[in-house]
């Protein structure tokens, strides 16, 4: 992987675009197109779709996963803008959810972050524009990412360095079995489950570990009046799944 962001023959043809958002996004572009592999199945190079593609900016040909690309500049942002915030939700109901690469072009990180880690809970509703605003009445939404469990944020590069193909391509592997959670809803409760164990700060934990945690869940599920059932039963599937290891006597790992 090259981690210069473009050679002198892009710099020149960026500069062809009167806006410097309109030459950002054409280097960006233009970087993501040559130099970056598919994440799932690990094929040199994906592609980019037609300007103006409603949905996802890049599609690999081989397994047919869809990218949308963000580009920033300094460090990757806790929470991102997107687009119409009923569009976004519609969006994840459908099966039209793109993966997301999040770019920073001058620090050079590229982010990943599988299309299964996106739930309602994560997108937050901003304020409709003001009537004096050219799309006056628009409501738009912010993606908070720094809600996204470490296990969904995959680096192909950290600070111009590219990490082991191998390593993002078993990173991305580990966590597919959540797609097959169509309910957006039981989906949330495993990723809150996994973002749980994050926070107790070590790949082992105990089942008390994760009761510490009720009063937060509870929270965010209030109609559930069983909160330690549910946590019970969402570690099952997660062990079910190999996501983790059940080591008796209510201790778990999480599986390399």
């Amino acid at each position: 992987m090259i981690l210069s962001l473009s050679s002198s023959a892009v710099k020149e043809k960026a500069e062809t675009y009167k806006s410097v958002p309109q030459q950002v996004r054409f280097l960006s572009e233009s970087w993501v197109k040559g130099h970056v592999y598919c994440p799932n199945c690990g094929r040199p190079h994906i592609e980019k779709y037609a300007n103006n593609q409603p949905v996802a900016d890049f599609v690999c040909p081989d397994c047919l996963e869809d990218f949308e690309l963000k580009s920033m500049r300094g460090a990757l942002a806790p929470i991102i803008l997107d687009g119409a915030y009923r569009t976004m939700l519609e969006r994840l109901r459908s099966s039209q959810n793109p993966n997301l690469f999040l770019l920073s072009y001058d620090i050079l990180d590229l982010l990943a972050i599988p299309k299964q880690f996106f739930v309602p809970a994560l997108i937050e509703e901003r304020k409709a524009l003001s009537s004096e605003a050219r799309r006056a009445g628009r409501v738009g939404c912010n993606i908070r990412i720094k809600e996204i469990p470490e296990a969904g944020r995959i680096f192909l590069v950290n600070h111009r360095r590219a990490q082991s193909k191998k390593s993002v391509l078993i990173s991305w592997g580990r966590t597919k079995f959540l797609r097959d959670e169509r309910e957006l809803d039981a989906r949330g409760w495993l990723l809150d489950i996994i973002a749980c164990i994050d926070k107790t700060g070590s790949k082992e934990f105990t089942l008390d570990d994760l009761y510490g945690f009720e009063l937060d869940l509870r929270a965010k599920h209030p109609a559930n009046r069983h909160i330690r059932d549910k946590i019970r039963q969402q570690l099952q599937i997660l062990r079910d799944k190999k996501y983790l290891v059940f080591l008796g006597r209510g201790h778990y790992r999480v599986a390399r």
